[in-house]
């Protein structure tokens, strides 16, 4: 059907019309986590080498993993969805921002599952989140 649908409005209409309509009609993908860029991205996903975690990612050195970016010195510095936190082992990370713990385990293991935290320090004091997915150490 959806073959017949393709051939009839690029007869009909021109093919940027046609893949317009198709779109329309067949709905868009959001990369799969339903969430932020950053959850587009990985962020906070399990991993082992960096070549696990997406773009210029590394695989951060916490139990499972955690795909992200050490050394933000603010929110700018991370990919949208994500906030630069000050964590206890004092170097900084751009971690998934949440609202609650099953966004921040969408690509993690139950056995290392992250939590989503409020007790923690935000490098940027204009932040917005209030909460993020802090990794098992």
């Amino acid at each position: 059907m959806k073959h017949i649908l393709r051939l009839t409005l690029l007869g009909m209409i021109g093919p940027s019309c046609a893949a317009l309509a198709l779109v329309a009609a067949t709905g868009c993908d959001d990369g799969g986590s339903g969430g932020s860029y950053a959850a587009d991205l990985g962020v906070g996903a399990e991993c082992t080498t960096n070549a696990d975690c997406e773009d210029d990612q590394k695989c951060l050195s916490f139990r499972g993993g955690y795909c992200g970016l050490e050394g933000c010195d603010g929110d700018v510095d991370c990919p949208s969805g994500s906030a630069c936190v000050a964590h206890t082992d004092n170097h900084n990370y751009c971690f998934l921002v949440c609202d609650q713990k099953a966004e921040c385990n969408v690509h993690r293991p139950v056995d290392a599952e992250a939590n989503c935290s409020s007790n923690i320090d935000f490098v940027d004091p204009d932040t917005t989140a209030h909460k993020a997915c802090v990794p098992p150490a």
